[in-house]
């Protein structure tokens, strides 16, 4: 089968949760079928060595941004289809998909993501899936959302969205979400169930993270996650604030240490805490450290961050928010705990705990290799893939 993949990220090196999903599918689907890749990149000439081993094409678009401006930039905003995608269209996109499609029978389009999906009026009307329909943060804007104008504001976002992907939708025979609660948000407000849906949870090839299993240091916490994006910065804040200062008050060596580029945004103190910056690979960092925590306050979609500290057997403690979409229980394979008070004292148990933490440790592992390998999750996509293709031809 030829298949098409349109992706928002590069994904080699696969070195953040999105670009790690991309290559996952890819190194999948590329098992069974011809896979010609178009990947929007950030970057100029990018490596494709490691991805053209396995797609039968690659082609890397520029990413674009911010191209329109003075009466242009207005008229953007007034109009139905959201901003975001009218400043960042891309002609060079729709040209490496017309060639793609003027040279080869493709029988299957995936666009990964709303970066690409809205490129779908080009298809052809070739059987296509959009894959990982993320719609949790932006509908939590709008229902939290508490003054008049932030209402007023984030509403108007929202609804805009909506209909944008009620158009969108018309293109494609099928959608995957990342858990289950995005896929119920996604038929309770965008398509009832008018189209097929497929959960295709977030995961890791588990076998690749243990050479990394290490003896961890005492007293030493983990986040993964760059200030790029809000939810990040603001669960550090939170923990910062809210949390830190009671471990601090009964273990004061504990230490802290923050990966991704942080953007230079400033949090409530930095006694204790390290910046790690960007890390090319980030397993040893995880391994090492006594425990890995995840207090987001917003989001949607699933952690990869939760699920390679469970790969790496490091114990993880967790808000409702940052585990929401994993199948994990707290007390078994992690610590679920949402006020600044429970989340502190989770922590200080784990760090004095030998046997709470093993087992912790163990169950953790046991769940990701069950459920979220990608040895299991790929066959969820191979099935719809073919169940789509076959009905097609039908």
């Amino acid at each position: 089968m030829n298949i098409l993949f349109l992706s928002a990220w590069y994904p080699y090196p696969a070195n953040n949760g999105s670009k790690l999903r991309i290559y996952n599918l890819l190194r999948g689907l590329t098992q069974k079928h011809a896979v010609h890749l178009i990947s929007f990149t950030d970057k100029p000439n990018p490596d494709q060595s490691q991805l053209e081993e396995m797609c039968a094409s690659v082609q890397a678009v520029n990413w674009v941004e911010n191209q329109l401006s003075g009466g242009d930039r207005m008229m953007a905003k007034l109009s139905s289809t959201p901003f975001s995608f009218l400043d960042t269209f891309s002609d060079e996109m729709v040209s490496a998909i017309n060639d793609v499609l003027d040279t080869q029978q493709i029988d299957l389009i995936i666009a990964s993501q709303i970066k690409t999906a809205s490129y779908a009026p080009y298809f052809r009307n070739i059987p296509a899936i959009f894959e990982e329909v993320e719609l949790g943060v932006m509908y939590e804007q709008f229902a939290a959302a508490e003054s008049a104008k932030s209402k007023l504001r984030y509403g108007l976002t929202w609804r805009k969205h909506q209909a944008f992907m009620r158009q969108l939708l018309t293109h494609f025979k099928a959608i995957t979400v990342a858990s289950a609660e995005e896929k119920q948000l996604f038929h309770n407000k965008i398509a009832g169930e008018h189209i097929k849906s497929k959960v295709v949870p977030n995961g890791v090839d588990v076998d690749s993270y243990v050479s990394d299993h290490a003896v961890p240091k005492p007293n030493t916490l983990i986040y993964t996650g760059a200030f790029g994006f809000y939810s990040n910065y603001e669960a550090m804040v939170w923990f910062v604030r809210e949390v830190f200062p009671r471990i601090q008050k009964q273990i004061p060596d504990v230490t802290l240490t923050i990966t991704g580029d942080h953007k230079n945004l400033p949090l409530p103190q930095e006694d204790g805490i390290v910046r790690s910056g960007f890390v090319d690979d980030i397993r040893p960092l995880i391994a090492q450290s006594a425990i890995s925590i995840a207090p987001l306050q917003t989001g949607g979609g699933t952690r990869l961050k939760i699920l390679e500290a469970m790969a790496l057997k490091t114990p993880v403690v967790a808000t409702s928010k940052g585990a929401q979409g994993l199948d994990a229980t707290s007390g078994v394979e992690c610590l679920i705990k949402d006020s600044a008070e429970d989340f502190a004292e989770a922590i200080l148990e784990l760090l004095s705990n030998a046997e709470m933490r093993e087992r912790i440790v163990e169950n953790g592992f046991d769940l990701v290799k069950k459920t979220y390998d990608w040895q299991v999750i790929l066959p969820i996509i191979e099935e719809l893939v073919e169940e789509l293709v076959i009905c097609t031809k039908e």
